[in-house]
């Protein structure tokens, strides 16, 4: 009887050992806009991918494709990385929305996430990071720090992502400065250091002293670092390019997102969510989830950092609502009254400025 337990107990473990020895890695594909030495917005989706590689070690292989421009050429690759056999792809950048949309029609069994557009279908789902949290807390530095009273904003496209982000700003600014205001400068394009560069020195030659971004590269710290100038990292911490002139950066930390959706494939949970028809998809985190985290708070006075921090926490436990009414937009109309804020359907919705803001968005 105790020879008959042992062979099966033998049997059944070399059964496990076979299967596990079987067992074949999951494919996870990324495409990225830029390179990841853009060391700004695709450097911290590089770094996500690393994250997802020391995690799960030997059970996932990634791939990855760089410089891929939104339009048909990301229909290609995408499509390409789907037939390659990978599982999941993340496509991480705007304009990829409609030819992930399209691959994701032709290869129904293959997962896709979206970073950070609003459409889906069954097997594609949407991430985004609530960018705006950490640009209020900018906002309230910038007001406090400012001896102008302008600051200078370089914005990539028109879109809401990028307005409500201004916005915020602006509402983060007025609560320690309204004498100060935002004026913005339409790079449109996410990542050109030489445009970056030259829309900074035109807000430093117009009087701003703080400047903001909503592109990419380190290029507009580099020009406030050489011109006295101050302002604030995007997607990763910039303080190495910048070391006197970054005041903090907002980092983009899409990791543990990435874990989270690749182990929801392997054990079979894996699904778009819940979210509401405006946000496809129901992962949209901020301060509270660690998706957006601050850096070290520099290059100010102590009481500058407090408030930062004060900001920083209040948004945090939901004290902060950047926008409860009331709000004006810039020519003083009411886009809601006191005791109403704006929901995220609002957000998406977002096509003016708030008071604070000077100027007209594009057409």
């Amino acid at each position: 009887m105790f020879r008959k337990l042992i062979a099966l107990t033998a049997g059944i473990i070399a059964m496990l050992t076979a299967a596990t020895a079987s067992a074949e890695p999951t494919k996870v594909g990324f495409v990225y806009l830029t390179t990841p030495g853009d060391h700004g917005w695709t450097y911290a989706h590089e770094l996500g991918r690393q994250m997802v590689e020391k995690h799960f070690g030997n059970n996932v292989v990634t791939t990855y494709v760089e410089n891929v421009p939104e339009g048909p050429d990301a229909t290609r690759v995408i499509r390409e990385l789907a037939q390659q056999g990978n599982e999941i792809i993340f496509t991480t950048s705007f304009g990829y929305m409609d030819p992930t949309l399209k691959v994701a029609k032709e290869f129904p069994n293959v997962k896709f996430e979206h970073m950070t557009g609003y459409k889906r279908t069954p097997n594609m789902a949407t991430g985004n990071i609530r960018f705006y949290e950490g640009r209020y807390v900018q906002g309230v530095v910038a007001g406090m720090m400012t001896k102008s009273n302008k600051i200078g904003y370089i914005g990539a496209y028109p879109i809401s992502e990028v307005i409500m982000g201004i916005n915020a700003f602006a509402q983060g600014l007025r609560s320690t400065n309204p004498d100060a205001s935002i004026s913005v400068i339409w790079a449109n394009t996410w990542y050109d250091p030489v445009k970056e560069a030259d829309a900074a020195k035109v807000h430093i030659a117009e009087g701003a002293d703080i400047l903001a971004q909503h592109t990419d590269s380190p290029a507009m710290l580099q020009i406030a670092q050489k011109n006295g100038a101050l302002g604030f990292g995007q997607s990763t911490n910039m303080e190495a390019f910048a070391p006197d002139a970054q005041l903090f950066a907002s980092i983009n930390n899409w990791g543990p997102y990435y874990i989270e959706r690749i182990e929801a494939l392997r054990n079979g949970s894996w699904s778009t969510g819940d979210g509401p028809d405006h946000w496809a998809g129901n992962t949209w985190g901020g301060l509270a989830s660690d998706m957006l985290v601050l850096s070290e708070f520099k290059n100010m006075p102590a009481d500058v950092a407090a408030a930062a921090r004060d900001a920083m926490e209040g948004i945090r436990s939901g004290k902060i609502k950047i926008f409860a009414g009331p709000l004006k937009d810039n020519t003083g109309k009411e886009v809601i009254g006191a005791g109403e804020e704006l929901d995220d359907g609002a957000l998406w919705g977002m096509n003016y400025y708030l008071q604070g803001v000077n100027g007209k968005i594009p057409g």
